[in-house]
């Protein structure tokens, strides 16, 4: 059974005329549950239901707890995901309409993140959001689906908020000797906290994070995405949130694809001209999807 599924990459004509190179977009907001988060839950619930786990319990009031939520229902096993008061009801209808127990305890994912792993136990499979070698593996694979259709990427640029991407696709890359490529690390002001490490020489936590961008509200980098990102050519950008929408807008008219901000950051490092490219360069933008947006709310 696969669970996630192999997603388009399309060549952007609106985005290589402003940027003057070759840009192509993994469209990971086509996925079932509409993230690149179905690779990763969907390779770890894999991978414990073989080993004859009962239950899920994730604490993401996001795309992870979205897409655990999936993983579970394709998988037959029953998924309890808590999340903060902070999560909006569209999220909270989306963990829901996929079957799954829905609790709300806390008033930031920490404290969430706390009592799901009280509810963990042999059987009962806590699954992290971002921070496990076995949610690399899944994100791993979109590299693969790109070199496969004969696309060699001359840069990278995705959004980071936790770092399970960052590290999905330092992964892919090495695995097919492109680790020396550059990767754009693209956060917004409020939750810059891979760029705060990079900065610091250490991992750091952000006295609070902030913002429209709420997917990348990680106040603290994961470890493997710090160390990846120290050894690897990784360039860190922040953008603010006006900048990270109008993206997103500019995004839906040019490719009839809504995604959220934490999204958009990435795009608006095209958009808004933020990064030099040369004609000839392949630039691969992955567009990480969102799965609780709304026109409404990107509007609002």
């Amino acid at each position: 059974m696969e669970i996630a599924i192999r997603t388009p990459l399309i060549h952007s004509l609106p985005l290589s005329q402003l940027s003057g190179s070759n840009v192509w977009l993994k469209m990971e907001s086509a996925q079932p549950t509409g993230s690149f988060k179905l690779r990763s839950a969907g390779h770890i619930c894999q991978h414990y239901a073989a080993q004859g786990a009962k239950a899920f319990v994730s604490s993401s009031g996001g795309n992870a707890g979205i897409a655990v939520a999936h993983s579970g229902r394709r998988l037959g096993l029953p998924v309890t995901v808590v999340v903060p008061e902070t999560t909006s009801a569209r999220a909270r209808q989306l963990i829901e309409q996929e079957g799954a127990r829905l609790i709300v305890h806390g008033n930031v994912w920490s404290e969430a993140n706390a009592y799901a792993l009280s509810l963990a136990s042999h059987e009962h499979i806590y699954i992290h959001p971002f921070d496990n070698p076995l949610l690399w593996d899944g994100i791993s694979t979109l590299i693969d689906e790109v070199i496969s259709e004969g696309l060699r990427p001359d840069a990278i640029i995705l959004s980071v908020g936790g770092g399970s991407l960052l590290s999905g696709i330092v992964q892919g890359l090495k695995r097919h000797q492109l680790s020396h490529i550059p990767i754009y690390a693209v956060e917004t002001e409020g939750t810059a906290s891979l760029n705060a490490a990079l900065e610091a020489g250490e991992r750091v936590t952000l006295d609070r994070v902030s913002g429209i961008a709420t997917t990348l509200a990680a106040s603290q980098v994961c470890e493997n995405a710090f160390n990846v990102a120290r050894r690897a050519d990784v360039r860190g950008k922040v953008v603010s949130d006006d900048e990270a929408v109008n993206a997103c807008r500019r995004f839906l008219d040019d490719h009839r694809v809504l995604t959220e901000p934490a999204c958009g950051v990435s795009l608006s490092m095209l958009y808004d001209g933020k990064i030099g490219f040369k004609p000839d360069d392949n630039v691969l933008v992955i567009v990480c999807g969102g799965a609780s947006v709304t026109l409404a709310s990107l509007q609002g």
